[in-house]
């Protein structure tokens, strides 16, 4: 399990509108694509640097896939990234705020100490 992967996935799609876009309509497509060319790419390299070891765990990939913020919470996702990819995503089918009362109703059953979230 790599938190920093999960992270890195949540960081990288909600600071590219198309890809916003791509996983609200795609999770599953995009998630196998992101996985495969972004995920072991090196961040803001002047040139372009790959390493080769990182994948996501089956967990990780069927949370991913299925929109599922509570069990990306469970597995150490950092909320506020999953919180604000799924409001770029979700709000727009929501009134004010409704998006985001739903997500904290949804996480209600966790208590101190939550999930840890380092990487």
């Amino acid at each position: 399990m790599s938190r920093y992967l999960l992270n890195k996935f949540l960081y990288t799609v909600d600071r590219d509108p198309d890809l916003v876009e791509r996983y609200r309509a795609d999770p599953a497509g995009t998630v196998t694509w992101w996985e495969a060319e972004i995920a072991n790419q090196l961040l803001n390299c002047a040139v372009p640097e790959k390493s080769t070891w990182q994948s996501f765990t089956a967990d990780e990939r069927k949370a991913l896939r299925e929109h599922d913020h509570v069990a990306l919470f469970e597995l150490g996702a950092h909320p506020f990234l999953t919180l604000t990819l799924f409001i770029a995503m979700f709000e727009r089918d929501h009134g004010p705020l409704e998006y985001q009362k739903a997500y904290g109703h949804a996480l209600r059953h966790h208590s101190l100490p939550y999930p840890d979230i380092a990487t």
